[in-house]
């Protein structure tokens, strides 16, 4: 990188402001002490210290995905404060919380901690000088040149790109960070050797070596175990998901690049970020969890149109999917990054991954306990205060933190519904419609759960309000947030169908007998876009859709007078303990 002087962007009032108890929400991570932790049998113990330190490497590893300045700035923070500089200090605990040097606030504003640095579409992942249509015109001549298998790569999942005279040249992630994956592997073969669970220590294994050779195989082979696991002590996993790269799917918008890649039978997927996520898994919250898997099923069988789309779960009773609550020890890399929120569970792994494409493997749930739990006093306040300034008063008894809880279940299952291939094609706009279609599942399978056993009458009332709620927004996304595009969509769908209604006021009403039949119009509106795979009927529905209304600004300044949070962060005492 050449040569660059680092200056801090925010000034210290700005700084003071955004880390203030008040605009800094803080999820705290299990402690020191925690009897999760204590009551672990020592090999456990053992191998939970070689699965934190295997994690925090991926948090090096993927803060060079997003951004070729985050190391040498985290490195010229580090140094400042040395040297008393408080304005650094400052500036690193929310280098720390969002894990790079730009990232939206709650509020969607980007906040740049280092001057003259911004985000790029292609992140770290391509050259920073590259923009779009020099990006396809490339793309195109080397085509037309032969050279069909770099393009290959250069589209696919797991590389970093970089120039090559007047070509591009692509690297696996793994040969390009040899030592740093290396060091992992030793850590997750260490880890095998004391942990006391043979189908664990056999995962570990199997992604040890996926860690140590280029190939989408053996990662396959790993993934395909891990999603098998249901009975063990201890999380780990290395999570791959592809939302933040807004460079690779652009090609399908080039029409002369489009043919030339469907010729070739390319077919681009945006680029992995990389996440680490150690825990213990959690017994009575993973069986309360396990309670929806006997319904699978019965949810495929009530999916719009599926008989026209292969689904990862069987409507005949095969589900193929695990699912578990976890007390989180540590989450690093792209999992860890609080920008805007942070994610309250994940269904892995994605439909893109060669275990689902080659090795017909299954999927896993992971839930978050230290992400969702609400329990302080305080936090409940802010919860209520929220709720009176936004919700008719009718509807507050209505309102319940689990059934947030219990619709994520629904939604994250709902990744699983659907179309399992082909949608490619909808390009940026692929990750919104998934979002979009995995929260209809949840609402529009409601009324069947219920029917069959699943959910009480009270709390079928419970996750419909909660929902509506907390899909209310504090200001209008920017397009490339694909799980706040969404809610503005359905948002904006549900108040034209009158499902919902926000006076003058910036009040919330639910009409809560309309909520699942528009849910499950919406659903079927999501997978007809999906099973097109075009990008332009894509590009309609989502900006059809993507309205923000007077009265959800009303709504939002509603919301704002109440929540101040701007930015948040993680601490994870037990983590720190074990890294020593």
């Amino acid at each position: 990188m050449e040569k660059f002087i680092y200056k801090l962007n925010l000034s210290m009032e700005e700084l003071e402001k955004r880390t203030h108890k008040d605009y800094l929400t803080t999820k705290k991570m299990l402690a020191t002490d925690a009897p999760e932790y204590l009551n672990l049998e020592e090999g456990d113990k053992k191998a939970l210290k070689h699965l934190v330190k295997a994690a925090s490497v991926l948090d090096k590893i993927n803060m060079q995905l997003d951004n070729p300045y985050n190391l040498p700035f985290k490195e010229f923070l580090e140094k400042e404060i040395e040297n008393g500089n408080e304005q650094a200090r400052l500036t690193k605990i929310l280098f720390d919380g969002q894990k790079g040097v730009c990232a939206l606030d709650r509020e969607s504003n980007m906040v740049e901690l280092l001057q003259g640095v911004s985000m790029r579409e292609g992140k770290g992942l391509y050259p920073l000088d590259l923009e779009k249509n020099e990006f396809h015109s490339i793309l195109i001549k080397m085509i037309k040149s032969g050279k069909i298998n770099e393009v290959k790569t250069i589209l696919n999942q797991r590389s970093v790109v970089e120039r090559n005279g007047e070509e591009l040249i692509a690297i696996d992630y793994i040969d390009k960070f040899k030592d740093d994956f290396r060091h992992m592997a030793e850590e997750l073969e260490k880890a095998s050797e004391v942990s006391t669970n043979s189908d664990f220590n056999e995962f570990l294994k199997l992604q040890a070596k996926a860690l140590r050779e280029a190939d989408p195989m053996l990662d396959a082979y790993a993934d395909k175990k891990w999603a098998t696991l249901q009975n063990t002590p201890l999380e780990f996993t290395i999570t791959r998901e592809n939302y933040s790269d807004e460079m690779t799917e652009t090609v399908v918008e080039n029409p002369e690049l489009k043919t030339l890649l469907d010729e070739a039978g390319i077919i681009p997927i945006a680029k992995d970020f990389l996440g680490g996520r150690v825990g213990i898994i959690n017994k009575k919250g993973t069986d309360a969890i396990l309670g929806v898997k006997n319904y699978l099923p019965l949810m495929a069988q009530n999916m719009p149109f599926n008989d026209r789309y292969e689904q990862n779960i069987s409507p005949n009773g095969d589900s193929k999917q695990t699912m578990v609550d976890a007390d989180l020890v540590a989450i690093t890399g792209d999992v860890g990054e609080f920008r805007a929120g942070i994610t309250l569970a994940e269904n892995l792994p994605n439909d893109d991954k060669w275990s689902i494409t080659k090795l017909d493997g299954g999927r896993r749930n992971v839930y978050h306990r230290q992400i969702r739990l609400i329990t302080s006093e305080d936090a409940k306040e802010k919860m209520q205060k929220r709720l009176d300034a936004t919700l008719n008063k009718e509807l507050h008894k209505f309102y319940n933190d689990e059934a947030d809880h219990w619709f994520t279940i629904g939604h994250e299952n709902g990744h699983s519904l659907g179309p399992k291939s082909g949608t490619e094609g909808l390009g940026k706009y692929k990750s919104i419609i998934e979002e979009n279609k995995a929260d209809m599942i949840s609402l529009a399978m409601v009324d069947v759960l219920t029917e069959a056993g699943m959910y009480t009458s009270e709390q079928r009332n419970q996750i419909i309000v909660t929902y509506a709620v907390d899909n209310m927004m504090m200001s209008k996304p920017t397009m490339s947030q694909a799980h706040r595009v969404r809610s503005v969509m359905q948002n904006y769908y549900f108040i034209k169908e009158n499902a919902i209604k926000i006076s003058p006021e910036g009040i919330l009403d639910i009409d809560i007998e309309k909520i699942v039949p528009t849910a499950k119009k919406m659903l079927e509106k999501v997978i007809q876009v999906q099973l097109s795979g075009d990008f332009e009927i894509g590009e309609k529905y989502v900006l059809d859709n993507f309205v923000w209304t007077p009265e959800m600004d009303i709504m939002a300044k509603n919301i704002k007078k109440v929540s101040k949070t701007l930015n948040g962060k993680v601490e994870s005492p037990l983590a720190e303990e074990l890294l020593k």
